[in-house]
């Protein structure tokens, strides 16, 4: 008997841990690594790479996006809007966790970011980088924009302003915010490599909010995609997806081994047939995917340019 009722423990462990990493959303992390690497790359180029630095910038990033993860999860269960939703499992609107237990998940992601990034200014201020106070209201903002996403009473990607956090803060913040805590300085190309990153955040939000534009509609959820329509979303992801490769043609004019990000393509492209071709949410889901890692091996491609450069 007590052998069974071990059994049965460790098997609705693993079940419960499993519902966690679902809620996680794993497929989205490399849109939080991204950047990161990306914001290593000037760094690398000038000599001031710093690994402590880098994996600080890193875990914050992580846990902000799993944090956002499980705030939306929260705020979108609540409000029924994932009732009819047609994506992966979501552990509040499916009645799996309980919604406070996702809720206090969400804050504790968000207050572990809050420690690594309070961690990497403590270290900045240590080597007389006084700039770097400022990070201390920039990841404020972050935190701030994580939640009231889908949070609050107004949430702003109901109102389809998602796009333009998601550009900034999964974009430009983590990318320049990287590099700032590493070189003391706002670098320009630094700038451009964000927007880069940001233009494939971007494409991964406008994927998973074409695919559920005809939910959101019925639950009042007016995103970007739902305000501009099925033809423009799709000439948005296409935009944001390709951009970044013309802005590393434009790092390239300075930095010529910048083009290795162009192998990125091998991804990008059976993203764009697949998405042209897409009749089921399923299609859109691997375009979702291949779209996430694409972003990820750009940024891996990019860091091994500039270390060897």
């Amino acid at each position: 008997m007590a052998k069974t009722t071990t059994t049965a423990a460790r098997g609705s462990s693993r079940k419960s841990l499993k519902l966690w990493v679902t809620g996680a959303r794993l497929r989205t992390l490399p849109l939080a690594v991204a950047p990161v690497l990306l914001g290593a790359c000037m760094p690398l180029a000038y000599q001031h790479f710093n690994l402590g630095l880098t994996l600080l910038a890193l875990a914050v990033a992580v846990l902000l996006q799993v944090g956002v993860n499980y705030a939306n999860d929260y705020s979108d269960g609540v409000r029924g809007t994932d009732a009819n939703r047609v994506g992966p499992l979501r552990l509040v609107g499916s009645g799996a966790v309980p919604a406070a237990a996702v809720k206090r998940a969400a804050f504790a992601s968000f207050g572990l970011a809050a420690v690594a990034g309070l961690a990497m200014i403590a270290i900045d201020l240590a080597a007389g980088i006084t700039g770097a106070l400022w990070l201390v209201a920039i990841g404020a903002a972050a935190i701030l924009a994580a939640w009231f996403y889908t949070g609050g009473k107004h949430p702003y990607g109901y109102a389809g302003l998602g796009d333009i956090a998601v550009f900034i803060f999964f974009g430009l913040v983590a990318t320049v915010g990287t590099s700032y805590a590493q070189l003391g300085y706002l670098d320009q190309t630094s700038v451009i490599l964000g927007a880069a990153a940001g233009f494939f955040a971007c494409a991964v939000l406008m994927v998973n909010n074409y695919r559920d534009r005809v939910t959101d509609i019925a639950s009042g959820k007016k995103t970007l995609s739902v305000r501009v329509g099925a033809r423009w979303s799709k000439v948005l992801f296409l935009l944001d997806l390709w951009l970044p490769f013309a802005l590393i043609s434009l790092v390239a004019t300075v930095f010529p081994s910048a083009v290795m990000g162009w192998f990125a393509v091998l991804l990008v492209g059976p993203a764009t047939i697949v998405f042209l071709a897409a009749k089921t949410p399923k299609e859109l889901i691997l375009v979702l995917k291949l779209s996430s890692y694409a972003a990820l091996v750009f940024a891996a491609l990019e860091l091994l340019a500039f270390t060897i450069q």
